[in-house]
């Protein structure tokens, strides 16, 4: 299921302008919160703390640096670079389906590039000032995982280049079971 539109509008946003947290209603109801979920269905509510690390110590060391701080593996070195099979791309540390095989293309940069997330809902994009230059970071909306970079230079439909870390993904064929690390039930939607 993907979401199209806007999107390419919003991200061109976020390079013109400085984000700005939301002011949120002061909380005046005592009813439970539900838990979010995104429109294709799946629980966005982050991992608890013990949840966190049982899934951080099920990472390598690369995963690691690249998921929990923010790093970069080297262009033209990821094990998913050149995979072209039907399927999902998911979270590598809370399985959360990122991105679908249909919006992947080759951008000639080294990494995984996508024109759209598999929903909106699952890819968070943060203002990233490093290095000297302005960029949009792209995050796992569910666990807050660093997943690459965000550009505004992909094809049509959306014009946007999702460009992103291999060893943050997990690929799972059409068919297969999506990774459940959380216990969810996580199921693409038929």
């Amino acid at each position: 299921m993907l979401r199209r539109d806007g999107l390419c509008q919003q991200a061109a946003a976020l390079y013109r302008k400085p984000i700005r947290a939301p002011i949120l209603p002061a909380m005046t109801d005592t009813a439970p919160l539900s838990a979010p979920q995104s429109s294709s269905g799946f629980d966005l509510t982050p991992p608890t703390e013990p949840e966190r690390q049982r899934l951080e110590a099920d990472l390598t060391a690369e995963e690691a640096r690249v998921l929990l701080h923010h790093g970069t593996e080297a262009p033209f070195c990821g094990g998913l670079l050149g995979e072209k099979s039907p399927g999902v791309y998911c979270c590598r540390e809370c399985g959360l389906p990122l991105f679908e095989y249909r919006t992947k293309f080759e951008s000639g940069t080294g990494w995984p590039s996508f024109y759209a997330p598999f929903d909106a809902a699952h890819v968070k994009e943060v203002r990233d000032t490093s290095y000297g230059m302005v960029r949009i970071e792209t995050r796992c909306a569910r666990c807050d995982s660093h997943q690459g970079h965000v550009f505004p230079d992909g094809p049509a439909p959306t014009r946007l280049r999702y460009c992103i870390n291999s060893v943050s993904l997990q690929f799972v064929k059409s068919g297969d079971p999506l990774p459940d690390p959380l216990h969810r039930g996580d199921k693409v939607p038929a």
